[in-house]
């Protein structure tokens, strides 16, 4: 523990100065010290071993499937251990703590599970069968928190929990990911203050220049340690500390911060694993990764979801191919956490410098036409520009309105999951996904919102109903994505540690060799990004081997050194 406690006073010291660190080590030290007593450390696991080929998780709301008199949380672990247990390997419950909106993320009680929908314990049927990824939604809290609450009433020991400005304030500078106000006002008990609320004025974000705050967030993450948390989601976490006159996201002192969780965790949990959530470009979302042993271990890989709209929309693989073969060479102990459909929308921040601003209005028309929405955000000059597109992936991809076989929209939407599959890293699949859901236009105008469009809920019946019946559109998706799954998880050259070579043959195809970590094992992933028939040519290397399709359990031969590809075909063929 004494190397850590020396990490830990020089990451206090970077952010707080020496005096404060000296005061707030042994506050750290007593908490921890009280952790391992309840739970003691485990031996940890090899880097290699923390995640690995067998490592896939599912992306849901904890209420999403529910059923009358039953916790929805302990629904839900029934319908995952019934029917994804050969598919995933872990959960990622969003956000399941009392909250005021957001659909989660404006949390109320960060140690309390939402009354509606269980207690702690109604997490047992999940964590039985899976490995769990919590929320620590910890850049802002609700304003119906007991903390703001006590701020709004003077009470003194909240007064520094947030951050209050002068409405004068200069803040052009500070990235904007919404249009909405950054200051909201507030009436409490010693008249009408200015609160800093990035994302809405519900959320309202926390001050870490205040180390009382630190430590009741270090109080939160190690509660979700002992909950069963293996891994923890820090939500919108490039936006945690502040300084007037700067953009207000990625400063050292955030960075500093996820360093300091990286090493509590280390010290008491070393197999829990953090992963940073930051909707922004490429370069800046991999920052997160510090060194590869000092920070996250997993970070969003936001780039990859619009550039696969583009692929599709364009049926070029070339800009994917590019940004793909360009991926860092990653250490052991770091990977991507693939995905692309989430709860959110798909993020355009992640493609500025990829695509042209013309090629990312593409795909802000693709989406309006195929009934989508697009959220905005605000520069520092005052002008917005699109930062969010609002559909569900399956209609993202093929335009609802079409007649357009459905076949071949299966085929596409298909395709697309294959290549989010086959990339370096672990993947992450929205449970929307799985049935190749349209667009929620019911829910959309319910609540006014347009994410709202991507997060409809159901009743297990239906979702039962619908995987009774094998003719159904979304049990078609289902039973095609769960071939993929159960392929992927078999073979050890999808280990996020295996490497990764992009091939360069037909635009229209897009290629990846993945090979396991040990060298010995490999599988072509080859995927036709267009409507019509491709012809691959094989590398000499491959040519001349016995190939077998890992999806279709097929024997397959080149001729000529070539294969042809169907409309939208996938193909992974080991060797």
């Amino acid at each position: 523990m004494q190397d850590y406690q020396t990490q830990i006073l020089e990451q206090l010291t970077f952010v707080y100065g020496v005096e404060t660190a000296a005061a707030v080590l042994p506050q750290i030290m007593a908490r921890l010290d009280a952790f391992q007593q309840q739970q003691p450390p485990p031996a940890p696991l090899p880097p290699g071993q923390r995640v690995t080929e067998r490592d896939a998780m599912l992306i849901t709301y904890g209420d999403q499937v529910v059923t009358p008199d039953e916790a929805p949380l302990r629904t839900l672990g029934r319908f995952c251990s019934t029917y994804l247990q050969e598919m995933v390997s872990s959960v990622h419950i969003l956000p399941f703590y009392p909250y005021s909106s957001d659909d989660g993320f404006s949390v109320i009680d960060y140690k309390a599970v939402n009354p509606g929908w269980g207690d702690w314990p109604d997490l047992q049927p999940l964590r039985q069968n899976f490995r769990l990824m919590f929320d620590a939604v910890i850049n802002h809290i609700s304003v119906q928190s007991d903390w703001f609450t006590g701020f709004l009433a003077g009470e003194p020991r909240y007064q520094n929990y947030f951050i209050t400005l002068d409405p004068a304030t200069d803040l052009r500078r500070v990235t904007r990911p919404r249009t909405l106000p950054l200051l909201t006002p507030f009436e409490t008990a010693a008249g009408q203050k200015y609160a800093w609320t990035t994302f809405s004025a519900d959320q309202v974000d926390l001050n870490y220049a205040e180390p009382a705050v630190l430590l009741e967030i270090i109080d939160v993450l190690l509660f979700y340690v002992t909950q069963g948390a293996e891994f923890i989601r820090l939500d919108a976490i490039g936006f945690m500390w502040k300084e007037i006159g700067t953009t207000c996201i990625h400063l050292p002192q955030a960075h500093r911060l996820i360093q300091l969780f990286r090493t509590l965790l280390d010290a008491v949990a070393p197999n829990v694993l953090l992963i940073t959530e930051t909707n922004v470009p490429h370069r800046e979302n991999i920052s997160y990764f510090g060194d590869g042993r000092n920070e996250a271990q997993m970070v969003y890989n936001f780039s990859l979801a619009p550039l696969v709209l583009h692929t599709f929309y364009t049926g070029s693989a070339a800009a994917l191919r590019q940004w793909a073969a360009g991926l860092e060479q990653l250490p052991d102990t770091v990977t991507f956490f693939n995905f692309i459909a989430s709860h959110d929308g798909i993020g355009l921040r992640p493609v500025e410098g990829i695509l042209s601003a013309a090629e990312i209005q593409r795909l802000v028309d693709k989406t309006l036409a195929h009934g989508g929405h697009v959220s905005y955000k605000t520069n520092p000059n005052g002008s917005q520009s699109p930062y969010e597109l609002n559909i569900t992936l399956f209609d993202a991809l093929s335009d609802p309105g079409s007649d357009e076989p459905i076949d071949l929209q299966i085929d596409r939407f298909i395709a697309s999951q294959a290549i989010m599959l086959a990339l370096v890293g672990v993947p992450g699949i929205y449970v929307h996904s799985l049935f190749g859901s349209h667009n929620d236009e019911v829910g959309l105008a319910e609540t006014g919102r347009a994410r709202s469009i991507n997060r409809q809920k159901w009743l297990l019946a239906e979702v039962e109903a619908v995987l009774a019946n094998p003719a159904s559109h979304s049990n078609r998706v289902f039973q095609r994505y769960g071939a993929l799954l159960r392929a992927r998880r078999t073979q050890p050259a999808f280990h996020p540690n295996g490497a990764q070579r992009v091939l360069a043959d037909n635009p229209a195809v897009f290629g990846l060799l993945r090979t396991s970590p040990d060298g010995q094992e490999r599988v072509l992933c080859l995927h036709n990004v267009t409507a019509q028939p491709q012809v691959v040519k094989l590398l000499p290397a491959v040519a001349d081997q016995n190939l077998v399709d890992i999806v279709l359990g097929e024997t397959d031969s080149a001729q000529n050194g070539q294969l042809t590809l169907a409309p939208y075909g996938v193909r992974w063929l080991k060797f």
